[in-house]
């Protein structure tokens, strides 16, 4: 028998994570809750079937998993709020930035608890999601595990990696689509126009993307295979590092990192 989860916090991500786990069909419908003070947003997920409500506490009562999707700041009134329908659950934080020893002391009862950082790429079973868990049983990990398996890819990390996690793995669905956009701009100069454009960059990235996590290739690898001598790959890729397309990739990503651990 499936359990049923509860979504604390029905934005972008809990939502998303509502949407895959239903496209995934890890669970039915009528075994999904999610909540959120403005439930009219959520009347898309209602209509499919998913119970939405206003009620954090009764949304935990009837559940056997808690995924908590909020901002940081409000982690601390929501646990406060639900932590005595929280005995016997399983508890899962999408939150960047709460440690799982400030949650337990929180909570303050003896419960698993995880923190996992997917990205929004979860709505459609393509996520990259980081774990790392605490108190938790090897049914419990291997339960959560699969839950966000089915949802695209996982790793295991210690949890002093899960604020770089969120940067190269939730942050980098941005990056990467800022380079897509780019691409798609670069393709209507050269004379596509902007539908086609998109479709051939998008399809590329994913391309590549697929390359190497079928072959376990270092970049650098494929790259070699299209950058002949004198040839047109090589000329762009040069003018692209003179002007510092993987500097800024890096200072970028490091940007983002020191954000959070200064936050």
């Amino acid at each position: 028998m499936s359990k049923r989860i509860a979504i604390i916090g029905g934005g972008n991500l809990g939502s998303a994570i509502a949407e895959g786990l239903l496209k995934s069909k890890f669970n039915k419908a009528s075994e999904i809750i999610v909540t959120k003070r403005n439930t009219t947003t959520l009347q898309s997920l209602k209509k499919k079937g998913i119970e939405v409500t206003d009620d954090n506490n009764q949304a935990v009562r009837k559940s056997d998993v808690v995924i908590l999707a909020v901002k940081p700041f409000q982690v601390s009134d929501i646990l406060i709020g639900i932590r005595n329908e929280l005995e016997g659950k399983i508890f899962i934080s999408v939150v960047t930035g709460v440690l799982i020893s400030e949650m337990q002391e929180t909570i303050q009862h003896q419960i698993p608890v995880f923190r996992a950082m997917p990205n929004t790429a979860i709505a459609i079973q393509q996520s990259m999601t980081c774990i790392c868990n605490s108190n938790a049983s090897a049914e419990d990990i291997s339960y959560v595990n699969n839950l966000f398996k089915n949802l695209g890819e996982v790793v295991a990390i210690d949890e002093k990696l899960m604020e770089a996690a969120t940067v190269l793995g939730a942050c980098g669905i941005a990056y990467a689509l800022r380079f897509i956009r780019a691409n798609i701009q670069g393709g209507i100069e050269i004379g596509f126009d902007a539908a086609t454009a998109s479709i051939i960059a998008a399809q590329t990235v994913k391309g590549s993307a697929e390359l190497l996590i079928q072959t376990g290739k270092h970049p650098e690898q494929e790259i070699d295979k299209v950058t002949t001598p004198k040839g047109c790959t090589i000329a762009g890729l040069n003018e692209m590092e003179h002007r510092g397309f993987s500097s800024s990739l890096i200072r970028g990503v490091v940007a983002s990192y020191r954000k959070i651990a200064k936050d």
